[in-house]
């Protein structure tokens, strides 16, 4: 009996909002003629332009992978006191030039330590509770 009350509430419920003027959920529409035109979106002008000064190179002259390389890394940053003598104390000044393209390359030798190495190394981060090595025999 509940059940049948309920779909019958929900029905009229349903059909009053179908009805014109007075029905259930009568209320003020809002008029789409009081709407007003809004002004047109305009792009402010970008004050960071500004015409070449005489005598500057133009856009052409530049090297394109430099300003890439500048845009990407910035250029060259002044060091800290602290950075540089940590620096110098690693030997910075003993470092080959090339030595990233050299670690990268393909050619280079370098030696096996074996898969107990890459199993560690490729080892879940945590505490230390779960992790297992076994070293083959």
């Amino acid at each position: 009996m509940k059940l049948k009350l309920i779909l019958a509430a929900g029905l009229l419920t349903t059909l009053s909002a179908c009805g014109g003027g007075g029905g259930l959920f009568n209320r003020e529409r809002p008029d789409e003629f009081a709407v007003s035109r809004q002004a047109p979106l305009v792009i402010p002008p970008d004050f960071a332009l500004v015409p070449p000064a005489p005598g500057s190179p133009s856009s052409n002259a530049v090297d394109s992978s430099k300003a890439a390389m500048e845009a990407m890394f910035g250029g060259p940053a002044q060091r800290s006191a602290t950075e540089t003598s940590t620096l110098n104390a690693a030997g910075r000044a003993n470092a080959a030039a090339g030595i990233r393209s050299t670690a990268g390359d393909p050619g280079t030798e370098v030696v096996d330590k074996g898969a107990t190495t890459r199993d560690i190394i490729a080892a879940p981060e945590g505490d230390g509770q779960d992790a297992r090595a076994a070293t083959p025999q």
